[in-house]
């Protein structure tokens, strides 16, 4: 009986985010990327969602190495978290690198960790895999695709990833490869679902810089431009255009200073000598010398940009005349912050430009046409799309059928569930756990769903508390009962109804005492029904209701 591949997806399916995909032969794993996820509005509390790790803790010891496509978040956030539990040797190119680096040195976990860096073209063994890592364009320098090799076949997994035919640097995604592999055979392909639904072709990241070029033009102002941190090429431009111009660029934002960091040590973006200002420097400098590149393109509260705009930033604030420059479309869901920020800057009178005139963004992830010449290249047995939520992962296997793929060789997963592969056949067989565990703070995972449910809770219908003080000789009531509410009503104007509320527990104690209960949990459930049954008659709310008995 021949082993079988399994590829288990643990994030990145039926969502965006937190991607991370497992892949299994006899006695050997590789993971490919280690992401974490945003938390949804309804998380209240939540910093980062990471996913599941139950089944790589389980399996460590067959864990021969974690690749890691690109240097986003998305793909490399949750590497601290796993690395707390397993210890396994990480692949990657050398920008995404520096930017783990980065992380395992705020977590402590530099020394304890193997970083081996790779160059696009080169193939690691292990255990029974062997993974060639394929250049591709994305809105990071340095990003990747793998082909996996496996004694049933070689999958290639494309990461995020676009055909750039004019990238700023390191030359266009490496088809010739790609194409290469598809004459051999490819038993799977597994690629990014994200664009799908759009038609046509991603624009080149050239078409920024002309944009930029117009509007540094002649503009007598200060400018100040707000993009990804890790948007390198983006960034290049930016302080290219600023310097055609004569102007001084600083920057400001923890993540911006840190990628450009990691780049210009890497040689990825060149800066002309006596560019770079430090941000303080910016006041001495007349209006139109001065560019400020910044964070908070996704209106985050405590983003640079965001300080600016609301007067807290320690060196820069917003004035009329500023001309705002906006280079980042807003991910789903964060429409309504970066909405406030943008008033705020209206309201101090400056310029504010965003995509609406003209090309400031392009994405970073192929559209149909582009993920098309892939299929056509990679010719695949079975195709498996990933990176997206259902819509996206339906209509990407529509594309495939309209290439002419076979309907049943292409396989919609879950988080969860185990795809089997052999040579000529791919099914799904079984489940492992997945799912997203929520980090809070330091806690990593003490709040499942019964706390957000509390948190949900409180927060839609406040708490109140009952005390009550019994004798712990004969429990007849001492004093009390005191009610304290939080967040349900403004107590000074409603002492009606906390008279009301005082006289159903005391109803319900007497009740209680007349059937000779001395159960204390009794009494807390009596007290808790009674409340509760009549709050919602008198004012249609459930808030919280803890009861609280002392005993003296």
């Amino acid at each position: 009986m021949a082993e079988k591949l399994k590829i288990i997806s643990l994030g990145g399916l039926n969502e965006i985010g937190k991607n991370l995909t497992v892949y299994e032969y006899g006695g050997d794993i590789i993971v490919v990327d280690v992401g974490m996820g945003f938390p949804d509005d309804d998380m209240y509390g939540i910093d980062v969602v990471i996913p599941d790790f139950t089944y790589l803790i389980k399996n460590q010891d067959k864990i021969r190495g974690i690749f890691l496509t690109h240097g986003h978040e998305d793909h490399i956030g949750s590497i601290p978290y796993l690395l707390r539990s397993i210890n396994a040797p990480i692949y990657a190119t050398r920008m995404t690198a520096g930017l783990v680096r980065l992380k395992l040195e705020e977590h402590r976990l530099v020394d304890k960790t193997k970083l081996i860096t790779c160059e696009a073209g080169e193939v690691v063994k292990a255990g029974k895999f062997s993974v060639e890592f394929i250049h591709v364009n994305h809105s990071i320098a340095d990003a990747v695709a793998f082909a996996i090799k496996t004694p049933v076949g070689t999958v290639v997994h494309t990461g995020d990833f676009k055909i750039d035919t004019t990238p700023i640097q390191g030359g266009m995604t490496d088809l010739a490869r790609l194409g290469e592999l598809g004459k051999k055979g490819v038993l799977a392909l597994l690629a990014d679902s994200t664009n799908v639904e759009r038609p046509g072709f991603t624009k080149s990241e050239r078409s920024v810089g002309e944009s930029f070029d117009a509007l540094f033009r002649g503009c007598d102002n200060r400018i100040i431009v707000t993009t990804f941190a890790s948007n390198v090429d983006r960034l290049q431009q930016v302080i290219s255009v600023a310097a055609k111009y004569g102007r001084k660029v600083a920057v400001t934002g923890r993540s911006m200073e840190n990628a450009m960091k990691v780049s210009v040590e890497l040689g990825y973006m060149k800066i002309p000598d006596g560019v770079l200002v430090d941000v303080n420097h910016i006041k001495s400098l007349p209006d139109n010398k001065v560019c400020i590149i910044t964070t908070g393109s996704q209106g985050e509260t405590m983003s640079a940009l965001t300080r600016m705009a609301f007067n807290t930033h320690k060196q820069v604030e917003i004035r009329a005349g500023d001309r705002v420059i906006l280079s980042a479309s807003a991910i789903p869901g964060n429409e309504n912050a970066i909405g406030s920020v943008i008033n705020e800057l209206y309201r101090k009178d400056a310029e504010v430009i965003n995509e609406r005139s003209g090309p400031l963004h392009v994405s970073g992830h192929a559209c149909q046409e582009e993920l098309k010449i892939i299929h056509a290249l990679v010719k695949p047995k079975f195709f498996i799309p990933v990176h997206g939520e259902q819509r996206m992962l339906k209509t990407h296997s529509k594309l495939a059928q309209d290439m002419g793929m076979d309907p049943r060789r292409i396989i919609i997963s879950d988080i969860g569930k185990v795809i089997e592969l052999t040579p000529n056949s791919a099914k799904i067989n079984g489940t492992v756990p997945a799912g997203k565990v929520f980090v809070d703070g330091y806690g990593v995972g003490d709040v499942g769903s019964v706390v957000l449910r509390d948190r949900k809770h409180l927060a839609e219908d406040g708490m109140i508390v009952v005390v009550v003080s019994m004798s712990s000789e004969d429990g007849s009531v001492v004093s009390g009962p005191d009610i304290i509410t939080r967040g349900f009503v403004y107590v000074k104007e409603s002492e009606g109804l906390m008279e009301e509320l005082r006289r159903v527990a005391v109803g319900a104690l007497e009740q209680c005492e007349r059937e000779r209960c001395t159960d204390w949990s009794a009494i807390k459930a009596e007290i808790k029904t009674d409340l509760s049954n009549f709050l919602y008659k008198k004012t249609k709310r459930n808030p919280m209701i803890l009861p609280v008995i002392m005993e003296v």
